[in-house]
């Protein structure tokens, strides 16, 4: 399910945006092949493992193969810690947000927050994200870190104003305050903590939650 997901979040990688999302989708891609590959091994071998456990070990070891693994410590040189959210570790630069992730509203899945990345960057590329890396705790914990660009002069936009910016980019309301959807993509948690507007009055959604339907 996650490949088919992928595949089609893959067809929606266009524009400015190729360079940046095609690594994200590249990487999501081969950790899902690993992940199969991985699971098929521990079933002919009559081992258990939790896909979340999968995903964990499979993700260590690819990302240090490919040496895109930051130790912990080097995380305090990315910029000044910023504020920390239910889901976000931050750090800011004098241009750029960087999100260490620890994947709890992604339920644990690491590819199911690169999913969500890829369906963001999709919709609202003024905000979109740059994959970094990963970091956490060997053998123990893997959190992805992503930058984004930091949007300066900024204040929280209204109800008002992000339901027209969300109506503007062809989306609906859902029933619940922050919730939108296009009949493909739903998106929620789009309220004023998570959305903000500057000094020319431009849109900007910096974190939601998204899914593709199937």
């Amino acid at each position: 399910m996650t490949h088919e997901v992928l595949e089609s979040i893959s067809q929606r990688i266009n524009g400015t945006e190729v360079e940046k999302n095609c690594r994200i989708y590249e990487i999501a891609n081969e950790l899902s092949r690993r992940c199969r590959i991985c699971k098929c091994e521990l079933r002919e071998g009559e081992k258990h493992a939790s896909e979340i456990d999968i995903e964990r070990i499979v993700t260590e070891r690819y990302a240090k193969e490919i040496d895109c693994w930051i130790p912990m410590a080097q995380m305090f040189g990315l910029g000044t810690p910023g504020p920390s959210g239910n889901e976000n570790d931050t750090y800011i630069s004098e241009k750029y947000i960087y999100k260490v992730n620890n994947l709890l509203n992604s339920k644990g899945s690491i590819l199911q927050h690169f999913i969500k990345v890829l369906l963001h960057n999709s919709l609202f590329e003024d905000t979109s994200y740059t994959f970094l890396g990963f970091t956490g705790f060997s053998g123990s914990t893997i959190m992805p870190v992503f930058k984004q660009p930091l949007i300066k002069n900024a204040v929280p936009a209204t109800s008002i104003e992000i339901s027209t910016y969300m109506a503007a980019l062809g989306f609906n309301g859902a029933g619940k305050e922050g919730s939108f959807t296009n009949g493909e993509i739903d998106v929620w948690d789009v309220v004023s903590r998570n959305v903000l507007k500057d000094i020319d009055g431009d849109i900007f959604v910096i974190d939601a939650e998204l899914r593709l339907r199937h």
